[in-house]
């Protein structure tokens, strides 16, 4: 049982919050973007505390502005 890479945690994460930052509209179908609300910040716990708690921040920024 090997523990996620840090650098390949935050790697996927970042380029969810781009992908998410350059959309007009929320970049997934609904059902994948909806996993996503889940997955990235289960995914950001392997991150250290701050860092994790800010990504999660953009990202739930981002999907509400792509919502309005």
């Amino acid at each position: 049982n090997t523990l996620p890479n840090p650098e390949e945690v935050r790697a996927r994460l970042r380029a969810l919050l781009e992908k998410a930052r350059s959309a007009d509209k929320i970049p997934w179908p609904e059902r994948e973007a909806r996993m996503w609300q889940t997955v990235f910040p289960n995914m950001a716990k392997w991150l250290p505390d701050e860092e994790a708690a800010q990504l999660r921040l953009e990202f739930e920024a981002e999907l509400k502005r792509l919502a309005a």
